[in-house]
């Protein structure tokens, strides 16, 4: 059982030796999410991911982008989701286990399958990571707020550990397009390239008017 204790929004890396390039670069101060979970050894750890990982989640598996519930539950019990090529999971019995239960089923880049059945399959896998190997709930109010007054914060603590990311989160849907467009560029792709159209294009790719297979 591993206990969630806060949030707190950051940024990644950006140049301030020009402040006026760092603002235009498309790349720079982009925002990522901490979030501060307790392991059942008292171990503080940290969970940071980018918050480009709502949008491609949204992308992947047609997650309603207003769903943040879903896109946090996926997102914060996928480190435990073990890869079916791993070796060593045969020694690992939860990580067996989990493995025994979802099989085959269906990832993101498996072809010829719906959003639907992506999302379903994707959810059986937390499903089985809680059923096997880890539960997270939300530490106590009054613990938050006590550890917050331990350290002389003036910060009050919110009814859920994740408010932050809750409360003020807002997916930009053209930026989750954007993503939907790069996986089925993937998908089609699969062990070769596939012919660009107007719906299936690598990047900086702009197909106007030409034919499938077309040139220029």
């Amino acid at each position: 059982m591993w206990t969630l204790w806060d949030a707190e929004l950051g940024y990644g890396p950006t140049s301030f030796l020009d402040r006026d390039r760092a603002r235009r670069s498309p790349l720079g101060a982009e925002p990522s999410w901490g979030v501060v979970k307790v392991d059942p050894s008292g171990a503080r750890i940290l969970h940071a991911f980018p918050h480009s990982t709502l949008e491609w989640r949204a992308a992947e598996y047609g997650i309603d982008p207003e769903d943040i519930d879903t896109l946090l539950e996926v997102i914060l019990y996928e480190p435990w989701i073990p890869r079916e090529d791993d070796l060593l999971a045969m020694v690992h019995p939860e990580a067996s286990a989990i493995l025994r239960d979802t099989r085959g089923m269906p990832d993101c880049w498996t072809p010829g399958v719906s959003d639907s059945d992506r999302l379903a399959a994707h959810l059986a896998r937390i499903q089985a990571v809680k059923n096997y190997a880890v539960l997270q709930k939300k530490a106590s109010v009054a613990d938050r707020q006590a550890a917050l007054d331990f350290v002389g914060s003036t910060r009050v603590a919110p009814p859920d550990p994740l408010d932050p990311i809750k409360t003020t989160t807002r997916l930009d849907p053209i930026r989750i397009e954007s993503r939907k467009m790069a996986v089925n560029w993937l998908r089609a792709s699969g062990d070769q390239t596939a012919w660009p159209d107007f719906y299936h294009k690598p990047m900086c790719t702009f197909m106007g008017m030409q034919p499938a297979g077309g040139t220029g």
